[in-house]
């Protein structure tokens, strides 16, 4: 087992970016530290010309990333804080100004599901599965922004089963859905990233860039603001005892308080 400390990998070959969730020890939950090392990977990207495709997978294959680790909400004071800051690390992965790939094996849920739809395109192996159960688990709640992008790309019924029955949803029905780009075996999944990156690299970088900025500002126009909903999530006993019960391994005992 990987006993390093979390992190986030960055590797460059030529005009391939390879960024690896790396915290298999915790099925890749992102930590405080790896979501700004996230930004500043994605700000970095950007920055570089001579990079024309990332690619995002997760160290092993039991997860893509499962979610954001939970220990840090248990100090977490700021309410609807959290997501306003999340959110301005998801918009520099969404609006990187290069096609992203995202290589998905196991679990992509949480955080996991939303970095997978900042993507351009998903490969996932077949047994992977997708979801957002915090109605399960925390007790919390998604920025307007996180979810008029799952919306659009999922569409608000498939979105409505994850976040209100905390279903899990299998890649063949996301395939079919058009949410993934492809389906493969684990052994051919690294092979098919490859091969649709090197397609990619081999295209105009000014229309894909204009193309894939354009449709997301389509998608963030005219947010509402949900601050209040944010904040009643954020602070109430029911969120507190999510935590509390995912920490100490126990069903959440939900007051609707």
């Amino acid at each position: 087992m990987n006993s390093s400390p979390p992190c986030i990998d960055l590797h460059l070959d030529g005009p391939i970016a390879r960024i690896t969730f790396n915290n298999p020890a915790a099925r890749n939950a992102l930590t405080w530290p790896m979501y700004e090392e996230l930004k500043r990977i994605c700000d970095d990207i950007a920055s570089r010309p001579e990079i024309r495709v990332a690619i995002f997978r997760g160290a092993g294959d039991k997860a893509f990333v499962s979610g954001s680790d939970i220990q840090q909400f248990v100090d977490l004071q700021e309410d609807e804080a959290y997501e306003v800051a999340v959110d301005a690390i998801f918009h520099s992965l969404q609006y990187l100004p290069i096609p992203t790939i995202a290589l998905i094996e196991g679990l992509a849920v949480g955080s996991g599901l939303l970095i997978a739809t900042a993507c351009d395109f998903r490969i996932a192996t077949t047994d992977a599965r997708f979801g957002i159960p915090v109605a399960k688990t925390l007790g919390n709640c998604l920025s307007p922004s996180n979810l008029s992008w799952i919306a659009h790309h999922l569409g608000v019924p498939m979105v409505k089963r994850m976040l209100l029955t905390a279903e899990l949803i299998q890649a063949p029905e996301l395939m079919n859905a058009g949410y993934l780009y492809q389906t493969t075996s684990p052994e051919e999944i690294t092979g098919a990233a490859e091969l649709l990156a090197s397609k990619l690299v081999a295209l105009a970088p000014i229309t894909q860039k204009a193309s894939k900025v354009t449709l997301a500002r389509l998608m963030e126009s005219n947010l509402p603001d949900c601050t209040e909903l944010m904040r009643e999530t954020y602070n109430s006993v029911d969120f507190k005892e999510g935590v509390n019960a995912f920490l100490e391994g126990r069903p959440p005992k939900w007051l609707g308080k």
